[in-house]
């Protein structure tokens, strides 16, 4: 039987068949035996056909043939063909080739032979593919049903896309080709490119046909390096963009049907640019991608796969190590056919030397060294190849493509891919197939001759090599220039790092703060309903108490006792009285109520009685406890008690909190502590009290006493981020790095969008010298922060769309503010700057009509605080955390990183608030200046810095700082400080109208003790009497340990003439001031 043109395989690769059909042959040790079993459904891809044949190829060598088998009715070929071929570690078929390398199968019709001919005629009816990568996962034997995709030779009228028809295979081995140690320490690397985008100009469909090539070395067995070569890059014009999904292809150049080429159940998913790995994911690199996707395009979406053994798996992460980028060399070579005549060895070895438009992606494998990783997706630039500067980056001394030029330039023929006549094809030609044939023929000659005349001239040898370098020089420019970027997707089939699971993080948090016990049974509902039963009781004896007074009178004590038939006369009365009245029934409905919540309260009882008696027993139980507490409510009643004390004042969570908060900037520790204690035993299960208490810790450096308070947040919610955070940060302080790295490692676990988790875990990481993990952790949480932020941007847009009209509030007539913002400003803020910028007395406190018209601001569009918007990064979302739980050490770490990105207002101000809380004053200074020097619209900078000349007893500064704080239209972050400085300024210099009414605002926002003193103190100056006692009366209430409070009160009752009172009031004085 004569083989068909386009199935012979590479020469001298033609074998016979290594098995008889039907026959079992014993298999070797290194042997994999393939059986087709039979063919299903054949009638589906042409219905006249009548007898076939598989052939069975692997890795370019013909296994064998199988005999002609006749196809029955239904479709089906029964071949039972068996036939293999030896693996071997360092031979043609090693464990890297069985990885990445299908077996093919070719279903052949065979028609019968004519009377002319000598031998039957065969053509190819289809084909299919099988994986032999289930051998390399710990199997000895499967069987696949193997799709057959019809060849595109047939005819088209007999084929039916919709029919399913395939081979079934079984694959053997005697032995598992890996033992377990190589599958459990061994991995699978796996390289899919997709395709180069923006490729240059001179990159042309028409003229000489090329091959578009890309290669990437891996080690793979051992120390051994193995290229993955992708070739035969299809140049497509501008169009559509490739479809998503799409499957990804095999790197076969034998495969006649289209469809087998697909790699089964492996698709390119896409997906968005900001998650990629690699370059070109800023969103201002958006609008780029989505043209160049639409622009000219070489498209492989090829996919190689290679077997790393343990050796390579630890030679791979070494390397990593050393060296983060990794060369993907890409460059063209002419396509020669051999249909093209003679060649002289001259231009042979000419053609076999060079290569054009060599150029270099560099890709940061530095990611897969992250715990967890297995896959890294993205774009990535295509620059000019250079010997010096691959060798910088990569420590590579030679190009792949190079030492790969001989190999690649000895198969000039083109391959057979789809779109492109092959050998099969070009066997049966039809008139148009010729007619084209001869047409693209004369075009590619023409192309050839004219784009070769240079080639021609360079007989001379030292001048072609010195032309030749130029122009390879020049040639690989061109990526550069046209902005040509790889799209690729490396990935494992396990992680180099292994990650903790988050079960195992939650034990290890687990047994290092066990969780508090669950809480008692609650025992308040029952109680409350028998005291409630005791209200109803007393209510209703006194009411029959009046009713027994409205009928005989009052019985006085000294008219001496009633005799008993009286008593019984006057009973049967009342009873009469009651039940025609009707008062009993209402009584009884009076306790009805009362008595239906003990049943369910006390006893629990909610479902009927299976049985009288149980119902019976149950009345007797509970009639005899009513009872009993009937008379315990009556002995309340008739027996006179000590009046209870006055209950005392209990302040809400929120006052606590601030009056600490208020002690803590007047450095009066010891009563900041105390209200942080009495917030506690309010409520000690509330997680946030216990973080403020703990980051108070922080501040006077107790850091013991702050990892109690923040472990014990975490023993009442084990899945509270910000108390893992705390709980690590305090962890780091106290030197305990190993839980310091549980506690970051579970926040992230816990909440994986969390900017603020992934920035600290960062930062600690480089604190450990972890450098490979630290930029792992930052670029997820800068990948975060885009997202969030770009969700931000959408809210905001549609809220701006709806109130567009609303917004055009600004004076049309004002002058020109667009000269007044920075350069780069984003369009539109100029509409939006307050009217403080307008107005040259910046000092001028805003008047009391206009707060209305400042309350009613957030309606529209958020006023900005100066005239450059801080720059809104990971380190300083980091740095507002950290400032707010007085974490100190981690806020410079942070800081120091957001200074290599550019000082800005945001920074220097974080800052001069660490510098006020080490009270280095001189520094806090230098930093207040240029903040104020970048953003002087900022109130929070003008605030700070009235905190800082207040401090340093510069009264003025502190006073004008403070004034145009708050004539701002956006307030500071905390107003509350700058009113009571303020305020205080105001009474030194005697301004005490000034001084009241800035009181005042601060009791409006957030009322205190010291607030109210204040109020008072003006008043008093004032001579405001009433409204003086009313104020410290207030101050009083909310703290009534404040000897100054005690002090001006005895003050007002000496001047109301109350000598007594005054008398109390200082005796009241005397004492909590000497307690402090």
């Amino acid at each position: 039987m004569e083989a068909p043109e386009g199935l012979s395989a590479r020469k001298g690769s033609l074998q016979e068949p290594q098995a008889v059909p039907g026959e079992s042959q014993p298999l070797s040790a290194n042997a994999v035996q393939v059986t087709v079993v039979k063919a299903q459904d054949l009638k589906s891809i042409r219905s006249d056909t009548s007898s076939t044949l598989v052939r069975v190829e692997y890795n370019g060598v013909i296994l064998g043939d199988s005999s002609t088998i006749q196809v029955l009715p239904n479709g089906t070929a029964n071949y039972n063909f068996t036939t293999g071929f030896e693996y071997s570690p360092d031979g043609p078929n090693s464990l890297v080739d069985i990885a990445q390398k299908p077996v093919l199968l070719t279903v052949i019709e065979a028609s019968q032979k004519q009377k002319k001919q000598k031998e039957e005629k065969v053509l190819p009816l289809g084909q299919a593919v099988v994986d032999l990568l289930p051998l390399l996962q710990g199997q000895c034997s499967f069987t696949v049903l193997a799709p057959l995709y019809a060849v595109p030779t047939s005819p088209s009228e007999s084929l039916h896309p919709e029919a399913k028809c395939g081979l079934e295979v079984t694959v053997r081995t005697e032995k598992p080709l890996l033992s377990v140690s190589q599958l459990s320490n061994g991995n699978f690397l796996s390289v899919t490119l997709e395709a180069a985008y923006s490729v240059p100009d001179t990159f042309l469909p028409t003229g000489p046909p090329q091959n578009y090539m890309a290669c990437l070395q891996v080690p793979a067995v051992g120390e051994k390096e193995v290229p993955l070569l992708f070739q035969n890059g299809i140049l497509k014009p501008a169009g559509e963009k490739e479809p998503l999904p799409r499957p990804k292809k095999w790197s076969l150049t034998n495969i006649m049907a289209p469809g087998a080429l697909n790699i089964p159940n492996s698709f390119i998913f896409g997906g968005s640019y900001e998650d990629e790995d690699g370059e070109l994911n800023k969103t201002e690199d958006k609008e780029f991608r989505i043209q160049a996707e639409s622009t000219k395009r070489i498209v492989w979406d090829t996919e190689r796969r290679c077997y790393l053994d343990p050796a390579a798996v630890l030679i791979l992460q070494k390397r990593i190590a050393e060296c983060r980028y990794w060369p993907v060399e890409v460059c063209r070579m002419p396509v020669v056919s051999s249909s093209k005549g003679k060649t002289s060895k001259a231009d042979k070895g000419d053609e076999d030397r060079q290569i054009f438009s060599h150029g270099v992606a560099y890709v940061n494998m530095l990611p897969l060294l992250c715990p967890g990783v297995q896959r890294i997706r993205g774009a990535f630039r295509v620059c000019t190849y250079q010997d010096s500067e691959v060798l910088e980056k990569t420590k590579k001394q030679q190009s792949i493509l190079r030492d790969l030029r001989p190999q690649v330039s000895l198969t000039k023929d083109r391959p057979c891919t789809p779109g492109i006549s092959s050998p099969l094809s070009r066997a049966v030609p039809n008139k148009a197939q010729r007619e084209e044939k001869e047409k693209s023929t004369k075009e590619r000659e023409f192309n050839r001759r004219t784009s070769c005349a240079p080639k021609i001239q360079l007989s001379d040898t030292a001048l072609e090599n010195e032309n030749t370098e130029k122009f390879l020089g020049l040639d690989g420019q061109q990526y550069a220039e046209a902005g040509t970027f790889l799209v690729m997707e490396i990935k494992l089939d396990k992680a180099l790092v292994p990650k903790r699971l988050r079960e195992e993080l939650t034990k290890r948090v687990k047994e290092m703060i066990p969780p508090r016990p669950p809480l008692p049974p609650r025992t308040e509902g029952a109680k409350k309903a028998v005291e409630d039963y005791h209200s109803q009781v007393t209510s209703v004896a006194v009411a029959i108490l009046s009713e027994y007074h409205d009928l005989f009178g009052k019985q006085l004590p000294d008219q001496g006792a009633i005799d008993h038939q009286t008593l019984e006369e006057q009973k049967r009365l009342l009873n009469f009285e009651l039940n025609s009245s009707g008062k009993y029934f209402a009584f009884k409905e009076q306790l009805k109520y009362a008595v239906v919540k003990i049943v369910r309260e006390k006893y629990l009882k909610t479902t009927a009685f299976e049985t009288q008696e149980e119902f019976q027993a149950f009345l007797s139980e509970l009639y005899v406890y009513l009872v009993d507490q009937m008379h315990v409510a009556l002995n309340q009643l008739l027996h006179e008690e000590a009046a209870s004390p006055a209950p005392l004042t209990r302040m809400t969570a929120e006052q606590l909190w601030l009056f600490a908060h208020e002690a803590e900037g007047n450095k009066d520790y010891k009563l900041a502590a105390l209200y942080h204690q009495q917030r506690i035993a309010q409520d000690k299960h509330n997680t946030q009290y216990w973080l403020d208490y703990g980051a108070f810790c922080l501040l006077l450096e107790d850091n013991t006493k702050a990892q109690e308070c923040f472990r014990e947040a975490l023993s009442l919610d084990p899945h509270h981020v910000r108390s893992l955070l705390l709980c690590g940060i305090v962890a780091v302080v106290l030197q305990h790095y190993e839980e310091a790295e549980i506690f970051f490692e579970d926040a992230c676990c816990l909440e994986p969008s969390n900017v603020v988790a992934w920035t600290l875990s960062g930062l600690f990481y480089e604190l450990q010298n972890n450098n490979i993990q630290a930029e792992m952790a930052f670029r997820e949480a800068k990948k975060q922060l885009q997202a969030q932020l770009a969700r931000e941007r959408s809210i905001s847009e549609g809220k701006r769309g709806k109130k567009h009209i609303a917004a055009a509030y600004v004076r049309s007539t004002s002058p020109g503010p667009e000269q007044l913002l920075p350069e780069g400003a984003p369009a539109g803020s100029a509409s939006r700057l307050p009217e403080a910028l307008e107005e040259p007395a910046l000092a001028c406190p805003v008047p009391e009509e206009e707060a209305p018209a400042s309350e009613a601001a957030p309606e529209g569009p958020p006023p900005i605080s100066g005239l450059s918007q801080p720059s809104c990064t990971i380190f300083m979302k980091a740095v507002e955390f950290l400032m707010k739980f007085k974490a100190i050490q981690f806020v410079h770490m942070a800081l120091a990183h957001e200074l290599l990105a550019g000082s800005s207002c945001a920074y220097y101000l974080a800052l001069a608030r660490t510098c006020l809380l080490k009270e280095d004053l001189s520094k806090c200074e230098e930093c207040l200046c240029e903040a104020v020097r970048i953003d002087f619209m900022n109130p929070d900078v003008w605030a700070l810095k009235g905190h800082l000349c207040y401090l340093k007893r510069d009264f003025a500064g502190a006073k004008e700082c403070y004034e145009r704080t708050i004539s701002f239209v956006a307030d500071a972050a905390d107003m509350h400080f700058v009113y009571l400085r303020l305020g205080s300024i105001y009474l030194e210099e005697k301004e005490y109208g000034k001084a009241k009414q800035t009181y005042l605002q601060a009791c409006k926002s957030s009322p205190s003790c010291l607030t109210w003193l204040g109020v008072g103190i003006a008043c008093y100056r004032l001579e405001e009497m009433g409204e003086a006692e009313d104020a410290l009366s207030e101050a009083n209430a909310l703290n009534n340990r404040n000897a100054e409070v005690w002090a001006y009160l005895s003050l007002i009752c000496l001047h109301g003439g109350r000598q007594l009172e005054a008398e109390q009031c200082y005796k009241y004085a005397v004492k909590v001031g000497t307690g402090r």
